[in-house]
């Protein structure tokens, strides 16, 4: 982020402006050498409260005679920003301000790296002039553009907004990256492109479009937890919302009654899915886009944050020839992804593997997909009962829902086939008597049930801020109990990177059910949730907290993340 260059050293250079004092630079120094992660002191003094970057960036401008500025959309020309590649912006935190003749207007962070402005030189075939300005306000800025070409700023979109613009809705466009064609779209659809775009490029797997007294509001979910991304004019809620309907295939005219849909579109020559659906409100139609980005969705079973123990023996359950085996946890904890997982590990030419899903939320090499369809009569369990004719090994639900789904799994289980489903449960145990609820026999759960794993998805600890600290006593002594001596507790404390919140990333907590014989005996008898508890801490079961806890311990996650997912 900062640099200290030739002779100049940013300490004496804030000093000299009385900015900070040598005592908070001999700190920050102490600092520096204890955390021992090439910080440069900048980042330290910044970190430690005692100046703010554009502090630092103000006093290095002056020092090298560069003029300092507060770089904003507004001060940037769109139509030069593609004079160098998105990829070099992003990299060295550069940004094109405008050019004058021969002459390019470059904000920089480091404004006496002359090999960064030679490049740049080389690159446009112009003169480059440069001015000092923070990584943060560079960065946001481009985050204002649509990438590689011909890109567009979202606050003139948001200014230029007339009555003709908002009546003005295009076809559809099914390629989000196509710039050209979008720069000449009307500010809704070059809106809606952005926040689809952004949505994708911030790793969120919702937005949240919602209408309110005086203005738009729209959230993105990112991590788990919804954040406000911008506040567009109220006047065009109604625009907005049909744009979305078009594109998703609804009926634009019903604004009284819920709707769902779905899109595809293609983004830096990639398929993204979008579920769509929307619901009237007071103040109009509120929408929430799914976004399922393929990118995301099969990932090696090792990168999701099994224990070893815990992943040896799910892959001895999903190895097994024939019964079911069961992913649980409530909305939005990972499941179809350890599923899309499971199949990415047992996938080969020798077994025929299929899938019923409601909706297909990723396309696998060499797997036989179908989706159903409610409204035609076409279930999970008919389709199902299909699907065994066709000669399957592995058959993947994509939910048990009711009693004739559940009955036709557990019977394809007992026939041969290994299944492979999800349930809404809060742990592995109370699986088993979901299943006794739904209407299956006691005796065929214990026949056909090979393993349940439930989860959750807990928030990791942003790299950047992370910092040791110590809890209270309470709850030291409440994680040692369970897994022995930590020797340090760690915790973000929010920085540019992960939006101010500490965390950045998921990781998944587990627990793992493999009931033994004297289990299946017991599940027969239809015992109650308690007795299946014990039974299955007896069959070495480690509990959700624990494992969750072992991650705390590991400096992967925080005490609260664990204990408001385990709670």
């Amino acid at each position: 982020m900062f640099t200290s260059l030739q002779k100049l050293r940013i300490g004496d250079l804030l000093m000299e402006r009385g900015i900070v004092g040598a005592e908070q630079i001999e700190a920050a120094v102490v600092e520096q050498k204890r955390r021992g992660n090439d910080l440069l002191l900048g980042e330290v003094l910044v970190h430690m409260g005692f100046c703010t970057e554009d502090d630092i960036i103000e006093s290095l401008a002056t020092a090298y005679g560069v003029p300092y500025a507060k770089i904003g959309p507004k001060l940037v020309d769109a139509k030069i920003i593609d004079l160098l590649p998105r990829e070099f912006l992003d990299k060295h935190a550069v940004i094109p301000c405008f050019k004058i003749l021969n002459t390019l207007t470059v904000a920089i962070p480091e404004p006496a790296n002359v090999f960064l402005i030679e490049e740049i030189e080389r690159q446009t075939g112009l003169k480059v002039q440069i001015v000092a300005a923070t990584t943060r306000d560079i960065r946001a800025t481009l985050q204002g553009y649509l990438s590689n070409a011909n890109v567009f700023v979202i606050d003139e979109i948001i200014e230029n907004v007339n009555e003709d613009d908002i009546s003005l809705i295009e076809q559809q466009v099914e390629d989000i990256s196509n710039i050209e064609e979008a720069a000449s779209d009307s500010p809704v659809v070059k809106l809606v492109n952005y926040l689809i775009y952004s949505a994708v490029k911030e790793g969120a797997s919702d937005i949240h479009i919602e209408p309110q007294d005086n203005a738009l509001r729209v959230r993105f979910r990112v991590d788990g937890s919804l954040y406000e991304k911008i506040k567009p004019p109220q006047v065009m809620q109604a625009a907005v919302t049909s744009r979305i309907k078009i594109m998703s295939g609804l009926d634009i005219s019903e604004r009284r009654l819920p709707q769902d849909g779905g899109m595809h579109v293609l983004m830096e020559g990639r398929p993204v899915d979008l579920r769509v659906s929307t619901m009237p409100g007071s103040y109009g139609e509120k929408v929430v886009i799914r976004v399922i980005d393929n990118r995301n969705t099969l990932v090696n079973l090792e990168k999701l944050g099994f224990s070893y123990e815990t992943l040896k023996a799910f892959k001895r359950s999903v190895n097994t020839p024939n019964g079911i085996v069961l992913v649980t946890g409530p909305t939005g904890s990972g499941k179809s992804t350890t599923l899309y997982s499971v199949l990415g590990e047992i996938n080969s030419d020798a077994i025929n593997i299929c899938t019923i899903e409601d909706p297909i939320e990723y396309s696998i090499q060499a797997v036989n997909q179908f989706q159903i369809n409610d409204k035609i009569g076409y279930t999970f369990a008919g389709a199902l009962r299909s699907l065994l004719r066709q000669d399957p090994d592995v058959v993947m639900l994509g939910e048990i829902r009711d009693e004739e789904t559940a009955t036709v799994a557990v019977q394809a289980a007992l026939t041969g086939h290994l299944v492979l489903s999800t349930l809404h449960t809060n742990d592995a145990p109370s699986t088993i008597t979901r299943l006794f609820n739904i209407g299956v026999e006691p005796y065929l759960v214990s026949a056909s049930l090979v393993s349940v794993l439930a989860q959750r998805l807990v928030r990791k600890i942003c790299t950047y801020c992370k910092e040791p600290y110590e809890p209270n006593p309470g709850v030291r002594r409440a994680v040692e109990k369970i897994c022995g001596d930590v020797e340090a507790f760690y915790r973000g404390v929010g920085c540019q990177k992960c939006r101010n919140t500490g965390y950045s990333g998921r990781i998944g907590v587990y627990e793992l059910l493999v009931p033994d014989d004297a289990m299946r005996d017991m599940i027969t008898g239809h015992p109650t949730i308690n007795d299946l508890r014990r039974a299955a801490e007896t069959c070495g079961m480690e509990p959700l907290r624990n494992d969750g806890l072992a991650k705390v311990k590991a400096g992967v996650t925080t005490v609260e993340e664990i204990f408001r997912a385990t709670a």
